[in-house]
């Protein structure tokens, strides 16, 4: 099996080529690949390697978005409110762990009451009340900013255009989720392959493709329907609302909404793990689809306690209904390239439905994994969603296999991009092409790294334009981006003169950065954030890096004899030392970095995991660095703190195991302040 950090980025590699093209389909095409609940099984796993490996995140990664950027073909609607997301579980263990958290936060030991709601499978709006009318819609699109689709709404009948009985706010953000009962999906399709038409796939994308035409009598057409699940914003009388969730459920029916009849409140989590367990039995029978149920703290006044971490609410969950499992057919097995030439052997399937989902491959991760399970091509194989989340190849049915028996898939002695040999040293699971920058593959994947977020941060520089810009072969190492001209940018597919201007401006404006960003930019094997973060703060300029022995980059904290090694074989390649004075000579540049002489938190190691809300991992890097703190990759019996964003994986689990102490940003803001105070004082 493999160890490291290798496949995880491979993986990550594919979840996001594959999340983009989905995006691309669904929202430019209006033509949806997979189910929405395939793109959020894909879209979760996506956030846990990020978390797990902070050094994956990347600038246009879908995980940095709560949905989707609005459309232009749409006015633009912001949120006064955000519509968030919601942290998800998947076992009884991880709903009473969120228990006991809601307990601790509300230093209470007694049982917390909640309302335990289907989790509706369909598409999340919003929509505004004046005065008791309705004046406007919005899709959640980016959480920050919807599309308006103010006329759609207004066709499904379940929404109320003036309210009922009296008392209302002034003004009144609702939000609810637009879904196709079964009953009416089923006859729209079957209705749409009588007219030659593509179906949908299912209820979920039908509901998400009706209610974003922008035709409304489109939409008019469709069989949607609605439910209201709780209030954005409020303006005039919010103290006359009720002061819980149920409550106020029950006020917004009175007033006219539609509320799902299957709402319970409970007065303990073990109550919501009865509803849960009881909705599962009844989901086929329900009239709509739900793929789990989400609990609320009741108590409103208790949600405002708890607040929120990154993007979700620390007050509600997502419970999501266990893994399936379903028979399907190999249809080939590919090899994917990353950007440091890994080969990553991919299972492409004959589509099939887990639960509801269409799953069409799967990663066999290595060579190693794809021997030890036998995965042949034209094998039928046990799919499982496992966790609602991964589509993974359980096992073959070595009985199904019918002659002649196809033979075992080999690791290519040659890459399939760029037909250069590939090699595998003896002690590593990973094989890699070893054609560099001559493989088209790794030199895009080189040149997306270069321009995320997290590293020289090229704003609008995202997949498609690199894919471009390689295939025409404008840009063969990241300085090359710099002589890119306003002309050149404009040659590209759906850029115009204004696109490339701004386009433009933002590779200039890269140029002024830091030291860690551009260490972590140049992509050396193993050097995440904190690496770079540690090697800039401790090994000196990037004069003195590039001359350095292996032991003397050793002598920088938290790098070991590996890492070493490959810092100073990547400085010592004459291809990447004369991209490195291209870059610098174009005018790449950064502040002077001050080494720590002492801080308030000197000595003190911490590690980062998730994604924190109001600032970057790197900025947090740097905070702690300045202040005299070291960073680590991993938790281990020597680390100080652990700083836990939103969608914490692994790392912050073992610190649990450790009793290492646990800080949310809020905690981790609060320390830092702490130290300004202290020193300023």
């Amino acid at each position: 099996m493999a160890t490291g950090e290798r496949p995880a980025a491979e993986r990550a590699a594919e979840l996001r080529e594959l999340l983009d093209r989905y995006n691309h389909r669904y929202h430019a095409l209006d033509d949806p690949e997979v189910p929405d609940a395939e793109y959020d099984r894909l879209l979760a796993e996506l956030k846990r390697l990020e978390a797990d490996h902070p050094e994956l995140g990347r600038a246009d990664s879908p995980t940095l978005k709560v949905g989707a950027e609005p459309l232009a073909a749409f006015g633009a609607v912001h949120h006064r409110v955000a519509m968030l997301s919601l942290d998800n579980g998947f076992s009884d263990e991880e709903v009473r762990d969120f228990d006991r958290r809601v307990r601790e936060r509300l230093n209470t030991e007694g049982p917390i009451r909640y309302s335990a709601e289907p989790k509706l499978d369909g598409l999340a709006f919003s929509a505004t009340f004046e005065d008791g009318v309705y004046v406007q819609g919005a899709t959640r699109g980016d959480g920050e900013t919807g599309e308006d689709i103010t006329q759609n709404l207004t066709t499904i009948a379940a929404l109320p255009q003036k309210l009922r009985g009296t008392g209302h706010p002034r003004l009144l953000d609702v939000r609810g989720e637009v879904f196709m009962p079964v009953a009416g999906f089923e006859r729209f399709n079957s209705e749409a392959v009588a007219r030659g038409e593509k179906p949908y796939v299912n209820p979920r994308n039908a509901a998400a493709g009706s209610l974003r035409q922008l035709d409304a009598r489109m939409t008019a057409a469709r069989p949607l329907d609605l439910f209201i699940y709780g209030v954005g914003y409020v303006e005039g009388r919010a103290d006359a609302l009720p002061a819980r969730h149920s409550e106020l459920l029950r006020r917004l029916s009175e007033w006219g909404f539609k509320i799902c009849p299957q709402v319970r409140v409970v007065e303990s989590i073990e109550g919501c793990l009865e509803v849960f367990h009881e909705l599962g039995r009844l989901r086929a029978t329900l009239p709509y689809q739900i793929d789990g149920v989400v609990y609320k703290v009741d108590d409103l006044e208790q949600q405002r306690r708890l607040g929120f971490i990154s993007r979700a609410p620390r007050w509600a969950l997502a419970h999501k209904f266990p893994a399936e499992e379903a028979l399907t057919t190999v249809l080939n097995i590919e090899f994917q390239i990353g950007r440091t030439g890994a080969l990553t052997p991919v299972a492409r399937l004959e589509s099939v439905f887990v639960g509801g989902v269409t799953v069409s491959n799967a990663t066999l991760h290595n060579m190693d994994e794809l021997t030890r399970k036998d995965v042949r091509v034209r094998d039928t194989v046990v799919i499982r969603r496992a966790g609602d989340v991964i589509p993974e190849v359980v096992r073959v049915l070595p009985e199904r296999r019918v002659p002649p028996l196809e033979s075992l898939v080999e690791l290519p002695a040659r890459c399939p991009v760029c037909g250069s040999p590939v090699v595998r040293e003896a002690t590593q699971a990973v094989a890699r092409c070893s054609g560099g920058r001559r493989c088209r593959a790794q030199r895009r994947e080189e040149l997306i790294h270069f321009a995320s977020r997290r590293a020289l941060d090229i704003q609008g520089l995202g997949e498609k334009l690199v894919e471009q810009l390689v295939e025409r072969d404008w840009v063969t190492s990241p300085a090359d981006l710099f002589e890119l001209t306003v002309e050149r940018l404009a040659d590209l597919e759906r850029m115009g003169e204004k696109s490339a201007q701004k386009l433009a401006a933002a590779i200039a404006a890269s140029k002024r950065t830091t030291l860690p960003r551009f260490l972590y930019a140049l992509g050396i094997r193993d050097v995440g954030e904190a690496t770079a973060a540690n090697l800039a703060l401790h090994g000196g300029d990037l004069a003195a890096l590039r001359r350095a022995l292996p032991e003397q980059i050793q002598a920088v904290p938290d790098v070991g004899p590996v890492v070493a090694a490959n810092v100073t074989a990547w400085f010592a390649d004459p291809e990447n030392a004369a991209i490195v004075d291209r870059l610098l000579a174009s005018g790449v540049t950064w502040p002077d970095v001050v080494k720590p002489a002492g801080g308030s938190l000197t000595g003190k190691v911490f590690v980062l995991t998730g994604t924190l809300a109001r600032m970057t991992r790197d900025a947090a890097a740097e905070a702690i660095a300045t202040r005299g703190g070291k960073v680590s990759g991993s938790v281990s019996k020597k680390t100080d703190y652990v700083v836990a964003g939103a969608e914490s994986g692994s790392k912050l689990t073992k610190a649990q195991a450790l009793g290492v102490a646990i800080l949310d940003e809020d905690a981790f803001l609060e320390l830092l302040a702490a130290g300004e105070g202290a020193a300023g004082g």
